[in-house]
């Protein structure tokens, strides 16, 4: 049986993300015959966005977005608002992002590459990420997005940051990590580029097959500030 969509955490999402005049880059990944390839679209409009991230779902392995604004030139880099195979080349790089808007946490389960989570492990990521939470509440950080994955957590957090922020998310990120990584869950230290990618709330994750023990899942909203 197939996972639909949930059009709630996709309106939910971008009511928390979009300001007007944003531009953000819908992207995914496809594995077909043995070989990957990319899918991108540039958008303006979130309902255009919404929709495209529908129909994507399920037939992309996954839906991300840049966590960040992105220069508005890029919509003349192919059809606005709509989703094409890209090319070497063709997505976002860190140049093309306009500011430093949000910082996210991705804590992820220990495990084999291009297999799900189990459940077990999917749960013990939320916990730690609530845990995270609670860490940066008591050092005065603001209310976060916290985000089930589908295999894992995300905390992602509202910042005003210039593209080039000295540093100061990646040494962040870094300090976390030397907190809160175990053997059986890491938090990412590699996710400070300002051209980060991250799931779009609301469309499903696939990494391997969907097994009983190792399930495919929606990326959901948990829990977010009131907008």
């Amino acid at each position: 049986m197939s996972i639909r969509a949930s059009i709630e955490d996709l309106r939910r999402f971008t009511t928390l993300l979009w300001r007007p005049g944003d531009v953000y880059e819908l992207r995914g990944l496809v594995r077909a015959n043995g070989q990957q390839h990319v899918t991108s679209g540039f958008f303006d409009d979130p309902e255009a966005f919404i929709r495209a991230a529908m129909e994507r779902s399920g037939a992309d392995d996954g839906c991300y977005v840049t966590v960040n604004p992105i220069k508005p030139e890029l919509l003349f880099r192919a059809p606005k608002n709509r989703v094409r195979r890209a090319g070497s080349g063709e997505t976002t790089s860190d140049r093309d992002v306009l500011c430093r808007r949000h910082m996210l946490i991705d804590i992820d389960p220990v495990r084999p590459a291009g297999i799900s989570s189990s459940d077990a492990e999917h749960a013990a990521a939320i916990d730690q990420a609530r845990r995270v939470r609670d860490f940066m509440a008591a050092r005065y950080w603001p209310e976060p997005i916290l985000a089930d994955s589908g295999n894992g957590a995300h905390l992602l957090y509202p910042i005003e940051l210039p593209v080039n922020d000295g540093g100061l998310v990646q040494k962040t990120l870094g300090a976390l990590s030397r907190v809160f990584s175990t053997p059986a869950l890491k938090v990412d230290e590699k996710v400070f580029n300002p051209a980060r990618i991250s799931k779009v709330y609301g469309t499903l994750t696939k990494k391997g097959i969907d097994a009983p023990e190792r399930p495919h899942r929606l990326a959901r909203i948990l829990e977010a500030p009131c907008k």
